[in-house]
């Protein structure tokens, strides 16, 4: 009785041997399509592809930069729109948004510190000497308090 319960390598036998079957027979693969019927699609596909997103994209003109710019600045002031939805509002992603404002921005930079107008060079000299004159009534305070320390100290 004990070789009746002995039954584990012959059942692992028999097993090895139909992985081996299996793995023996080959799976058939359908014939490959001819090149002739794949070239309609492809057609099909670029003309598809012209109205999709992913097509080439469109380029503005400076001014149509500046008045899709102006657009969205006005709606986010006005807090009529989100800064996210002026942008979409006007056509254009966010990404590109940021582009055209920093492009823009270093150009009025650039006006304003090689053109600063009469008035303000005038505004500029009388604040340095206003500067000028505070700061002498400043030191001469501070003499006197500083005198004043001294003779109570006892320091003179």
């Amino acid at each position: 009785m004990a070789d009746e319960n002995n039954t584990g390598p012959i059942v692992a036998a028999v097993e090895t041997d139909a992985e081996l079957k299996t793995s023996a027979a080959k799976k058939q693969r359908s014939p490959r399509r001819q090149k002739t019927d794949a070239e309609p699609v492809r057609a099909v596909s670029k003309a598809t592809a012209a109205k999709s997103p992913t097509a080439k994209p469109r380029r503005y003109s400076e001014q149509e930069r500046n008045e899709k710019l102006k657009l969205i600045e006005t709606q986010v002031t006005e807090a009529t729109s989100t800064l996210k939805d002026a942008i979409k509002g006007a056509g254009i992603s966010e990404q590109t948004y940021y582009q055209w404002k920093r492009t823009v921005k270093p150009v009025d930079q650039r006006d304003e510190k090689l053109l600063p107008a009469s008035d303000e060079l005038a505004d500029l000299v009388q604040l340095e000497e206003e500067n000028q004159r505070l700061r002498k009534i400043l030191a001469k305070k501070l003499r006197a308090e500083n005198a004043e320390l001294r003779k109570r100290l006892g320091l003179e």
